[in-house]
Parts: structure tokens; sequence; C-alpha cells
């Protein structure tokens, strides 16, 4: 079946944000995350006549872009080769996003430090998927889905005890009576 552009386009700007989640999870810098991205767009290209009316969109695309995001991870590992001068086939445009606050920022770091598999059920939850979706996208059963986010909840949560732990404690300007007593 012949891809219609104006379909793949139309479903590429319904499901930016959540393609472009996808990447940033699986990609550790600006370049990767448009490689990422690339592969992402062109994958959804080939596979659009597989598309079935019948199940949601935003499934499809959450499957087909974790499946790259996952492959790319594991294909480019901790040693990516530098390439340059190739020209993007698509341009998806990041959806308009307030800058993350510093909370935000921990999660995510939080997140990064996952594994590629382990990644992609939290990314669903945070998104509001329930377990059945999600276990749907990745094609688990429910049950194995609430195991995985129970045991990645556990590792996130002592992730972020660690690093609030070795952030530098912050100092208080003192108050109004110690300043007083100090003086006085």
């Amino acid at each position: 079946m012949a891809c219609d552009p104006f379909q793949l386009s139309e479903c590429l700007r319904r499901h930016a944000a959540l393609i472009h989640r996808v990447a940033r999870a699986y990609a550790r810098d600006a370049a990767e995350r448009e490689d990422v991205l690339q592969e992402i767009a062109v994958q959804l290209w080939r596979a659009l006549g597989s598309l079935d009316p019948g199940r949601r969109e935003s499934t499809w695309v959450y499957r087909i872009a974790l499946n790259v995001a996952i492959s790319h991870a594991r294909r480019e590992g901790r040693h990516r080769a530098g390439r340059g001068g190739e020209e993007p086939l698509f341009t998806l445009a990041a959806p308009a996003e307030a800058e993350p606050g510093p909370e935000v920022e921990l999660l995510q770091a939080c997140i990064a430090e996952l594994g590629p598999l382990e990644k992609a059920p939290v990314l669903l939850h945070l998104d509001g998927n329930d377990h059945a979706a999600i276990a749907e996208v990745l094609g688990l059963s429910v049950s194995n889905v609430g195991t995985k986010l129970q045991r990645t909840r556990a590792r996130l949560h002592a992730a972020l005890e660690r690093r609030t732990r070795t952030e530098a404690p912050r100092t208080e300007a003192p108050r109004t009576e110690d300043r007083r007593h100090a003086t006085g």
C-alpha cells in the first residue's frame, strides 16, 4: 500500500509530543535525538499501511517509536561515532513546552540511568497510560506491566534519594531573631 505523504505528515503532527518524549528519553544529545526522530519518522512511513483502524493510532505510534528508540540505543551503545552532514528526510517540530523545573530535570536524569527496556513502561505510565494500554503497546501481560513498573518505581525512588542526598545542602540566611542574638 502506498503511503500518502499528507497522512504521514498529519500523523507526525498529531503525535509530535509523544515522539519527542520517546526520542528525548533514549538519546543522549541533540544530534542523537535528531537521528532517533528521523528513524521513527521513516519507520512510521514504512508501516503506515499496517495501521489498524480498529486500534488507537497513539498505541501504534508508541509501539513503533519505542521499538526504533530501543533498537537505536542498543545499536549505538555508549560508543557513538560522530556522523555529520546528513540531510534529514523529515522535519518534526518539537512541541512548545515550558522549560522543565528542577524536579522534572532530576526525574529525567534518573530515568536516563535506566536500561532501554525499563524506560518504555515508565514513559508510557508518565504519559497517562493505564496498565492495559501499556501492555498493548509493549506486547506484555497487564500483570507483567504492573511488576515492571513496581520494580522500576523502586529503582527510581532509590536513585532520587541518592541524588538528593548528594546535593549540597542549601544554606539559609539567619532569621531575624538569630541575627539579634548574634550581635547582642
